[in-house]
């Protein structure tokens, strides 16, 4: 009775695994945060939004979801993609003032928004977003001092910046949400604990759940051993690495062309996993290795930071914020998988064999499939 219920688990795993394979390889279509550039010239509002049209005007819903194939309007997205940018520039304009009825920015009243046009780019990889620009403009009303916006449901991370002041206000909205009350004049900077936590979520949010390549990066590791001071050892020298490289590149000491960085750290992900299926114990050049491709995946989320931007004159605190988010998702994803077969199989003889392998083999070709697809 035992063997057959230990049969039936690791069936089961497999299945699941098997089924990571499909959904990890379709993960092209990644969702991004947009980005809100605001400033106030004399009694005038101008509100520019960078952001992932095509999803918008398909009407998917973005709070929570790390990748637009997960939706149910998906199909219309890949084809809104797919679109020349003189035919989807039409879609927009008819799109746009009916959305920014959902946008509230109130100054002392609702404001009254205007859609003033939209700069598309052409379709490049059709695989990836395309960032479009689209300006909104109000009137302010004299004698306001503030303003509040409100971001609506369902339109995912809202990345908000406040321009042509000193102390600028910086932050991070999600879908739903409502800013504090922003002085026109400026001087609304946040502090360095609030800039601090501030990041925190953001850096958490792009390892769970956006973050799949450094989710499976993390597993790889993970599936080395059963032991804890391999894996110890593994990830000491990951974070080390990525600290590294993430503080260079969002300084902007350090630049390196995505083109190139996404290609290889999905090569360290496969790299990782089929060592895992030769090697069974953590060799001496094992954390050698595992940190240099923490330095390529330090700066893949250096550009992830950058499209944040980082507030003036509080770059160390959010830079520390962020990079202690993406610590507690990396051992977030650690624990449930320990809780998920750690905690049950791991001393089983069996453990490597049904488990362990096979999870890394499909690590390794979901790893190989993106380093395909970003190369080509």
């Amino acid at each position: 009775m035992r063997r057959t219920f230990e049969r039936l688990i690791t069936k089961l795993l497999h299945l699941v695994l098997l089924s990571s394979l499909w959904t990890f390889s379709a993960t092209a279509h990644e969702v991004t945060p947009t980005v809100a550039d605001f400033r106030v010239d004399g009694d005038q509002l101008y509100f520019e939004l960078r952001m992932n049209v095509e999803a918008f005007v398909a009407e998917i819903d973005l709070d929570g979801l790390a990748d637009t194939d997960e939706s149910d309007a998906s199909d219309s997205y890949d084809r809104l993609r797919a679109m020349d940018a003189s035919k989807l520039e039409p879609l927009v304009r008819e799109f746009a003032p009916r959305w920014l009825d959902s946008v509230s920015i109130e100054a002392g009243a609702r404001l009254q928004m205007h859609f003033e046009g939209a700069r598309i780019p052409v379709v490049g990889n059709p695989e990836l977003p395309r960032t479009s620009i689209i300006l909104f403009t109000a009137e302010i009303p004299q004698g306001a001092g503030s303003l509040k916006i409100g971001w609506p449901a369902g339109a995912g991370g809202l990345v908000l910046r406040q321009q042509g002041v000193e102390e600028p206000y910086t932050g991070y909205l999600q879908g739903g949400e409502s800013s504090p009350a922003i002085p026109l004049r400026g001087g609304a900077a946040l502090g360095p604990m609030a800039t601090f936590q501030s990041y925190i979520p953001v850096g958490f949010d792009h390892i769970l759940p956006k973050g799949l390549d450094h989710i499976l990066f993390v597993l790889g590791l993970y599936f080395l051993s059963s032991r804890l001071r391999p894996l110890i050892w593994q990830i000491s020298a990951f974070t080390l690495a990525h600290t590294v490289t993430l503080a260079l590149g969002a300084s902007g000491m350090v630049k390196v062309d995505p083109g190139i960085v996404e290609p290889l750290i999905a090569a360290s992900i496969t790299f990782v996993a089929l060592e895992n299926v030769f090697v069974r114990r953590l060799h001496p050049w094992r954390p050698v290795v595992v940190f240099g491709f923490g330095l390529l995946h330090g700066l893949g989320f250096a550009s992830v930071l950058g499209e944040f931007g980082l507030p003036g004159g509080q770059f160390l605190s959010a830079l520390l914020g962020f990079n202690i988010g993406v610590e507690l998702g990396q051992l977030t994803v650690v624990a449930l998988a320990f809780l998920t077969v750690g905690l049950w199989f791991r001393n089983k003889p069996w453990y490597r064999g049904r488990i362990a392998i096979p999870a890394s083999i499909v690590i390794a070709l979901v790893g190989a499939y993106w380093f395909v697809e970003r190369v080509l």
